[in-house]
């Protein structure tokens, strides 16, 4: 495990460190849930500098394959950190983060106020 368990919007999350390799792959994702699940963990917290460049390039298909595993496994998950220079370059890029916001499993958020902001609105 490369992560601490901490308490978010009274959730049990497991947020991912910092530092490590970056999430380039959906089998990423089954090792982050397995590490998740091992610990009870509500949410995943992957820190925004932890993507790859293809996670944040929705034609990629790589941000969908991943927040849907999360979703069928029943885990929220947060994307942590600023992705504004890329969701200022993409409009689809700009409307799925706005939607996912409004929504109750995956969340986009510059900081841990913000995050926790988002999960007590819901």
């Amino acid at each position: 495990m490369s992560g601490q368990i901490s308490e978010i919007g009274g959730l049990r999350a497991y947020v991912w460190d910092l530092d490590g390799p970056r999430l380039t792959a959906s089998r990423d994702a089954s090792d982050l849930i397995g590490d998740a699940f091992s610990i009870s963990a509500e949410l995943v917290v992957i820190p925004a500098s932890r993507l790859s460049a293809d996670f944040l390039r929705l034609s990629s298909g790589l941000a969908g394959e991943v927040l849907q595993k999360f979703v069928n496994y029943r885990l929220k998950i947060a994307i942590l950190g600023d992705i504004s220079a890329a969701t200022a370059a993409s409009g689809p890029l700009r409307d799925f983060v706005t939607e996912s916001n409004r929504g109750a499993s995956v969340w986009f958020a510059p900081d841990l106020p913000a995050l926790e902001a988002l999960i007590l609105a819901r």
